[in-house]
C-alpha cells in the first residue's frame, strides 16, 4: 500500500484577499508561517519516504516549514491551474473586468479555456500524469505531496470515481491535510479529507 498525505498550501495574501492565484507567485504571509509550523507540529511524527512540492512559493514555503528535514523535490505538474487574464484578481474585478469571459467560463469550466490561462480539463491531465510517476516511482512508500486546491480536487475526484463535474464540491482550506491510501487490490481509500483540526 502507497500512502499519500496531500497537503495544501498555507495563506498567502492573495488566498486572505479571495483572489484567483494560480500560476501567480506570491510566498506565504505571517498566518501562512504560522499554519504551516502548526502542521509541523501535527506530523511530527509521521515519517514519510519522499517529499513533493508544488513549484510555486507558497506551496514550497509550504513543503519547507512543514517537512523541514526532508529533501524536496519541486514538479511543476503540481502547480494550481492556470488561470490567465483572472490571475490577481477578486470576483467582482472580474465580473467587471471581464463579464462574457467569465460567464463563459462558470458555465462550461471543464472545457472553456480562460484567455492566457488553460481548461480544468488541461488541468486534471498534468496532475494526473504527475501522480502517477509519483504512485509509480513510490509504490508501498509513504509521500507527501504539497500543493494547491485545484491540484487536490483532481486526485480526490479521482480517488473517489467521480466525474469533473464534482470538481467544485470538493472543500480544501488552506494548509488542509488529505490521506489516501493506494493499493493494487483495491480502489484507492480516502482517509482524511479537507482536515483543518491542527489550525
Amino acid at each position: 500500500m502507497t500512502r499519500l498525505i496531500l497537503i495544501r498550501h498555507a495563506q498567502s495574501d492573495y488566498t486572505l484577499e479571495n483572489r484567483y492565484c494560480g500560476f501567480s507567485d506570491p510566498p506565504l504571509n505571517n498566518r501562512g508561517r504560522w499554519q504551516s509550523k502548526r502542521m509541523a507540529a501535527y506530523l511530527k511524527n509521521v515519517s514519510v519516504n519522499m517529499v513533493y512540492s508544488s513549484d510555486l512559493r507558497r506551496a514550497y514555503e509550504t513543503a519547507k516549514i512543514v517537512f523541514k528535514n526532508e529533501s524536496i523535490e519541486k514538479l511543476t505538474d503540481l502547480r494550481e491551474m492556470n488561470f490567465g487574464i483572472f490571475e490577481g484578481l477578486k470576483y467582482e474585478e472580474i465580473i467587471e473586468k471581464y463579464p462574457k469571459h467569465y460567464k463563459d467560463w462558470t458555465d462550461n469550466p471543464i472545457k472553456v479555456k480562460i484567455p492566457e490561462g488553460e481548461t480544468l480539463e488541461s488541468l486534471s491531465k498534468r496532475v494526473r500524469e504527475g501522480l502517477f510517476l509519483i504512485l509509480s516511482q513510490h509504490k508501498d512508500r509513504k509521500i507527501a505531496l504539497v500543493t494547491h486546491g485545484g491540484p487536490i480536487r483532481i486526485i480526490v475526484c479521482d480517488a473517489l470515481r467521480y466525474d469533473l463535474e464534482m470538481f467544485w464540491q470538493i472543500e480544501q482550506e488552506v494548509c488542509a491535510l488529505n490521506i489516501l491510501d493506494y493499493s493494487k487490490e483495491s480502489l484507492p481509500l480516502v482517509v482524511k479529507m479537507n482536515d483543518v483540526s491542527h489550525l
